[in-house]
């Protein structure tokens, strides 16, 4: 245990956390994703929902802000103008932790090619179809 870090951030998460660089991308899964066989890096965060993860998560990662959008997510369907419940909590989430930093809803042909080609993939076991998103990690920027 750590003071200040979630305790859902395991070794392995943590480690891959500060091991990923500027514009290097993290996809959390919901539990019908077939992770194992589209990752190139796997951490398994089995019996977690992805809203507990997402959360902790953006409470270390910086996200970036030269790219057009620092977070994407599923849509349902695949079609970016239909949303489901989950949609909603991640975009509610993700607005009440990273202010400023809006949610891209995305196709599933934008969606997938970028989670098999992300740096880790996150598999939780969210039940909730189409729960699946992507976070690009961004600098720190120092004082000067």
């Amino acid at each position: 245990m750590l003071i200040g870090i979630p305790s859902i951030l395991g070794p392995e998460l943590l480690a891959t956390l500060r091991a990923m660089g500027h514009g290097d991308e993290i996809a959390i899964v919901d539990g019908n994703y077939p992770a194992q066989d589209h990752a190139r890096r796997l951490v398994r965060a089995d019996g977690h929902g992805l809203l507990p993860l997402l959360q902790a998560i953006l409470t270390v990662l910086p996200l970036d802000d030269d790219a057009p959008f620092a977070i994407g997510r599923a849509s349902l369907h695949n079609d970016p103008d239909q949303t489901g419940e989950i949609h909603h909590q991640i975009e509610a989430l993700c607005g009440s932790m990273k202010p400023g930093y809006a949610v891209q809803a995305m196709a599933g042909d934008d969606l997938y090619p970028r989670i098999r080609a992300a740096h880790t993939i996150i598999a939780s076991s969210e039940t909730a179809l189409y729960a699946n998103v992507i976070l690009r990690k961004g600098v720190i920027r120092g004082d000067g």
